[in-house]
């Protein structure tokens, strides 16, 4: 393959013929680099990771199902280090190329995934979404992506970073390559009540800077015609900076949970951003982690209330369009970042599927739409994106 974007890993390639038969047969697939494929060393976006583990012995299985399907396997996509970041920028393999704004980042961490859907190299592929992963590079690079819904898909054979919040996800040009990939990995589990009721919040508008709000309120008024009215949610979203500094705190005891071990023993060279994210994360003792698990779950119960089956809450998928490539650390990893965590905390911490639906505006850099579904609501959303 001729990777003109930069998108894909060359340290630990990979590449598999699908089915010789099935709905997907004919496309081609990538995967973010931390899903396993037998005999081949994950990266997990890092090279001391690659250095220091072993070949996967077995493939995931969200890999697996793509291939029975007839997809092929085109290969494995460059990710942010160890996923801790939004930004797509990995200091040690480069910035795959944003194929809708080439001037700005992809976005992360399945900033390779993305950058290869958005430029065509491949049909449609995998992500993963902890903290936005899939959400963000999707509204950045012009994409529909889904973070679905914490649970249904099965993540055997993929790197766990903060398991609370993990989910698998997935890239496509068209919704209906992403129903097609839905249909290969959603299990028949799903809510099937159609959506009936569609949900605003100015609270969650206003967290977006003015062209990003344009875009998304006018794609709002488009939804609103379909569905006959819009409810709206008013003081339900106003302690949104409250939010991410829980989910921020689950998240980071979990990363260390899982990993500290490893970054003590092997003292590996982190970039700008995540250094710092994981220094903290290694300082979060287990009394102020437990208080943040009590209170996530309470603000999980309380969101579920909120968006009840049938119920889609339309929000912008980030508050900007995508940062210029090689902005400044501070404004890029802190800044925006938390900003950009506010809107996405949501269904991270209530565990719901969000899509992204792409509003393209000209020659302008793309933005997202994000519709956020019951717990189940995945295949759902999917349709509504389809019409």
């Amino acid at each position: 393959m001729n990777d003109t974007l930069g998108a894909f890993v060359r340290a630990n390639p990979v590449a598999l013929p699908g089915a010789v038969t099935g709905w997907l047969a004919g496309k081609s697939f990538a995967a973010k680099d931390v899903f396993d494929v037998a005999g081949s060393i994950t990266g997990f976006g890092q090279p001391d990771w690659l250095r220091t583990h072993a070949p996967a012995t077995a493939t995931a299985s969200a890999v697996q199902r793509l291939l029975g399907a007839g997809a092929r396997l085109a290969g494995r996509t460059i990710c942010d280090e160890l996923c801790y970041s939004l930004s797509g920028e990995n200091v040690h393999y480069g910035t795959p190329l944003n194929p809708r704004a080439p001037d700005r980042i992809p976005g992360g961490s399945s900033n390779g995934s993305a950058s290869a859907t958005a430029g065509g190299l491949v049909d449609v592929a995998l992500g993963t979404d902890c903290g936005g992963s899939v959400r963000v590079p999707a509204s950045y690079c012009g994409l529909y992506g889904i973070r679905t819904t914490h649970g249904r898909v099965a993540d055997d054979g993929v790197i766990p970073f903060a398991p609370t919040f993990d989910v698998i996800g997935w890239f496509a040009r068209s919704a209906a390559d992403l129903a097609g990939v839905g249909q290969a990995l959603l299990p028949a589990t799903g809510d099937a009540t159609a959506p009936r009721r569609l949900l605003m919040s100015p609270a969650l508008l206003t967290r977006a800077e003015p062209a990003v709000r344009h875009a998304v309120s006018q794609a709002m008024l488009k939804l609103t015609a379909k569905f006959g009215s819009m409810d709206v949610l008013h003081a339900e979203f106003d302690e949104l900076d409250s939010w991410r500094t829980t989910f921020q705190t689950v998240q980071a005891s979990e990363i260390w949970a899982n990993h500290g071990a490893w970054i003590t023993a092997t003292q590996p060279q982190f970039g700008p951003g995540i250094k710092e994210r994981l220094a903290a994360a290694s300082t979060i003792d287990p009394e102020t982690a437990a208080a943040a698990r009590r209170r996530l779950m309470d603000l999980r119960t309380r969101i579920r209330g909120l968006i009840q089956p049938g119920d889609v809450l339309c929000l912008p998928t980030a508050p900007r369009i995508a940062p210029l490539r090689n902005s400044p650390t501070d404004d890029v990893e802190i800044a925006y970042r938390n900003q950009a965590m506010a809107l996405l905390c949501i269904a991270g911490i209530a565990g719901l599927p969000q899509l992204n639906i792409p509003l393209l505006t000209g020659d302008a850099p793309p933005i997202g739409l994000s519709l956020v579904g019951s717990v189940g609501a995945d295949e759902a959303l999917i349709a509504l994106a389809m019409e």
